[in-house]
């Protein structure tokens, strides 16, 4: 069981556990025997999570969730199979709560009169060092 808050949590059924061969480096053994690698697939539309959920997860812009409404997270960090598994299932809690947070409303403000000040100076500063890079006339040759 995956727990998201103290209400909400998703039951190990709903959540799918492939393990698969690991890229990259490690050895022939790693690569061509050992399934160390875990390919996690969920499903938001059939899972147990409330409405709220579900819906701000589908509309949350993430490369992880497909367009069906599927999360596919490949966890290949670790050399072990457990520890890949709890690194796969806690980027998928991530991943939900980070959807279900609430961004803040960009106040706009703007810029003090110091900062225009400093602004404009440094633009002629450099306008002034810039003049100075002129090609030289040939005078008095």
């Amino acid at each position: 069981m995956l727990r998201l808050s103290n209400t909400v949590t998703i039951a190990e059924w709903e959540i799918e556990l492939n393990p698969i061969r690991a890229q990259g480096a490690g050895g022939q053994n790693v690569v061509n025997k050992v399934a160390s690698a875990i390919h996690l697939r969920f499903d938001i539309q059939r899972s147990s999570l409330p409405p709220f959920y579900k819906e701000r997860l589908l509309a949350f812009n993430d490369q992880r969730i497909t367009q069906d409404g599927v999360i596919i997270i490949k966890a290949q960090r670790f050399r072990t199979q457990e520890k890949n598994r709890d690194d796969a299932l806690e980027r998928l809690a991530e991943l939900i709560k980070a959807a279900t947070r609430e961004q803040r409303a960009r106040r706009s403000t703007r810029p003090t009169r110091s900062a225009k000040r400093k602004r404009v100076d440094s633009k002629t500063r450099k306008g002034k060092t810039k003049a100075l890079r002129g090609k030289v006339s040939p005078s008095g040759h």
